[in-house]
């Protein structure tokens, strides 16, 4: 993927504080944000009409040859080694699909209208992608669940990965990947909701988890009701999340909304992020090397963000926790009262 990052900011004194009455302020997002009650409507229409469309000979269509087949993995298998797009038509599907090479786009013929619900390949996920890159368009993935806890939409184990238009909801995880240090995931334009877990005694499982790779892009996009674990943890050596939204008010025993566990450098910038009530670990909204800083971050820039709690509640946390003790520039960032600039462990 192309090097868009930019140059680092410089350093920014002072912090802006304030109360909202407002869980989210949008900064003029220009995309459509879907509540959770929304999602559950949506998902009971686009059931309705799974079935229907499930009983078509041909749903998935791989556009260059224009063959249809009844089975996800089949036109996946057509595609091989080589270029090609699945087209998926409307409905719900119990499908999965492990890709071996190539270069595949999955994309729904209707954004928001076909569903993969419960098909896991390989005790991992819908979608097992070990191929050159993939790019998802336009679909729903939900109620993925398996006994190790780590069930997920996609489970990416080699290659480059974009994510667009897409919803993640109800299961164990959204986005799950390996280790590739030449890979990048984009994500852009994608909700993730009841998502995460913390229980069972498993490690927990996130909203989206990115192993050690290249890069990582979060671009506008939203992130809301947790069941565990943290929105976003990532050991990518450079990132860039940018002008999304974290809302928590709903999260059950949550934990950080964005963890770089291993350090990273990039921009975090642009964010609306609410915390709620029930939270396994309320002490900070970003967290930078909690794991040990095995990779450079000097220069991450984390500006221009909101970080607010839910309305009535009072308590201390802080906007960012630091184990690096390496240059960050903090700055530029809209707190309510009780959330602290930086703290360093």
């Amino acid at each position: 993927m192309p090097d868009d990052w930019g140059d680092d900011r410089g350093a920014i004194d002072g912090e802006r504080h304030r109360v909202t009455g407002r869980l989210l302020l949008w900064r003029g997002m220009r995309f459509p944000i879907l509540s959770l009650a929304t999602l559950l409507i949506a998902s009971s229409t686009l059931a309705q009409g799974g079935a229907h469309a499930q009983g078509r000979a041909a749903p998935f269509t791989v556009a260059e040859t224009g063959a249809g087949y009844g089975r996800l993995q089949e036109a996946v298998d057509a595609i091989g080694g080589g270029t090609g797009t699945v087209e998926v038509a409307p409905g719900t599907y119990g499908d999965c699909a492990v890709q071996q090479g190539g270069a595949i786009r999955y994309v729904a013929v209707t954004p928001g209208t076909a569903v993969f619900s419960g098909g896991i390949c390989e005790g991992k996920a819908a979608l097992v992608l070990n191929g050159r890159s993939a790019r998802v368009e336009g679909l729903i993935f939900e109620r993925m669940a398996v006994p190790d806890g780590n069930g997920a939409g996609i489970r990416l184990q080699t290659g480059d990965l974009v994510i667009d238009n897409s919803i993640f909801r109800d299961s164990q995880q959204g986005v799950l990947t390996a280790t590739f240090p030449a890979g990048s995931v984009v994500i852009n334009r994608s909700t993730f909701s009841g998502l995460g877990r913390c229980d069972q005694d498993l490690d927990c499982a996130h909203s989206v988890y990115i192993g050690a790779y290249g890069s990582l892009t979060i671009t506008r996009s939203r992130f809301d009701s947790g069941r565990g674990g943290h929105y976003v943890k990532s050991r990518a050596r450079r990132v860039r999340i940018v002008d999304n939204s974290f809302d928590d008010s709903r999260g059950h025993e949550t934990n950080y909304m964005i963890d770089l566990p291993n350090g990273a450098t990039g921009e975090i910038s642009a964010n609306e992020m609410v915390q709620g009530r029930n939270k396994d670990n309320y002490s900070t909204f970003i967290a930078l090397a909690a794991e040990g800083a095995k990779q450079p971050s000097t220069g991450l820039s984390i500006t221009g963000n909101g970080a607010h709690f839910v309305p009535g509640l009072e308590r201390s946390s802080n906007l960012l926790a630091d184990w690096t003790h390496e240059r960050i520039v903090v700055g530029g960032n809209d707190l309510s009262p009780g959330i602290a600039v930086r703290v360093q462990r």
